[in-house]
């Protein structure tokens, strides 16, 4: 048996996909993240159920509550924060103000203003950069996701597009998007060592980037961003600002450490740096939801969910033998587009017996879901399908 066999092995679940034990984290860690007590005030109307508590400011869905409709609950969505939301955020409404510089006519702009220029929607992953960071066999810092840091989004606001053209358009030689959260900073430290600022390339910008208002058919709660973030289609969380009180066009990348050298793709061991890959264009994905434990045999009803990152889906297969033969699944209900992801079933005649199950997804333009993911230091994204798999006994 590989040792990532032996990891995978190590996941279990009980009959509603709560999490007993993990990998790296050791069973004890997970059990102490889903005993931390009351949720924080900010996501208090959430359901505890349905979540992991591994801090104040990141809470994961459980693998057995994603269900099968296209759209994660607002109230079991994963929640990831950098910084404390800002006290001027918790009753600002249509009032919150955004900066909008590197465009021919440079002011700042009311939610309100922002929604009398135009409205779209759009359906998006959310997904954590560090989503499956506990499948990885090196030690990382930071919370140790497994599958619950990522959901399927509704948001409605005005296009980016439309902004910048209603402000003149984009001053030349502008090459990034940068965007500027407005979480209050601590007092003491580099501004620039904390602050949530992050870059995108401009054409991902002005072709697809919202400033989205509403989540689901209500406002923006404050503990995914309200009353206004950034929604950046097929890039990972963190390029999805919240609080958003800058919007710049600009020559270059910010220098804030969380562009500059955070969340950069770099080896185990190594200083995160300007020229190494970031976390940009999120990576074709999927993974069963369903059965999690212990089945009866005969017709078992096989699902999950499977996104195409930055490319549309195109088809998912699933394994009920750990990758040795494939079959097609059915992908089901509606296609939302391009950035949103799809439910995915599978009809499969079980006998008695342990099976391991798992998915693989493959996008529009062929790429297919990778088997295992290199190790990277911060433990970024991880989507091999291979740990990903699950082992159900049929009695």
């Amino acid at each position: 048996m590989t040792e990532f066999e032996m990891r995978r092995r190590s996941f279990l679940v009980g009959s509603v996909g709560t999490l007993v034990g993990v990998g790296v984290a050791g069973p004890a860690a997970v059990a102490r993240a889903q005993d931390a007590g009351p949720l924080p005030d900010y996501t208090a109307w959430k359901n505890p159920e349905a979540l992991i508590m591994h801090s104040e400011f990141t809470l994961e869905t459980k693998r057995g509550f994603i269900g099968t409709s296209g759209i994660t609950a607002t109230d079991e969505l994963f929640v990831r924060n950098n910084l404390p939301p800002p006290e001027e955020a918790f009753a600002a409404g249509d009032d919150w103000e955004v900066s909008f510089e590197g465009v021919g006519e440079p002011r700042s702009m009311t939610v309100g203003e922002l929604k009398a220029l135009g409205i779209t929607t759009v359906a998006t992953v959310l997904q954590c950069s560090g989503n499956g960071r506990g499948f990885f066999d090196h030690e990382t810092s930071g919370s140790q996701w497994l599958t619950g840091a990522a959901g399927s989004v509704l948001w409605s606001g005005v296009p980016v597009r439309t902004v910048i053209e209603a402000l003149g358009g984009a001053a030349d030689g502008m090459n990034f998007m940068t965007s500027t959260g407005g979480e209050d900073l601590p007092e003491g430290v580099d501004p620039l060592s904390v602050i949530v600022e992050r870059s995108v390339p401009i054409e991902h910008a002005m072709e697809h980037a919202i400033l989205a208002w509403e989540m689901n058919g209500q406002p923006i709660p404050l503990a995914h961003g309200g009353p206004l973030r950034v929604v950046m289609p097929g890039y990972y969380g963190v390029n999805n600002v919240k609080y958003v009180k800058r919007v710049a066009l600009t020559e270059a990348e910010t220098d804030a450490n969380i562009q500059a050298s955070g969340y950069r793709v770099r080896p185990v061991g190594v200083d995160g740096a300007p020229d190494q890959p970031s976390m940009w264009e999120m990576k074709v994905k999927s993974w069963v939801t369903h059965p999690l434990a212990d089945a009866d045999s005969g017709k078992v009803q096989i699902h999950g969910v499977a996104f195409g990152g930055i490319n549309a889906l195109e088809s998912v297969e699933v394994s009920t033998d750990g990758g040795e033969t494939w079959e097609a699944a059915e992908l089901v209900g509606p296609d939302l587009g391009r950035f949103s992801w799809r439910p995915f079933v599978l009809a499969a005649d079980l006998e008695p017996g342990t099976y391991t199950i798992t998915s693989r997804a493959t996008d529009a333009e062929g790429r297919v879901q990778e088997e295992v993911t290199e190790p990277n230091h911060r433990g970024y994204d991880y989507s091999g399908w291979r740990v990903l798999a699950v082992d159900v006994t049929v009695a």
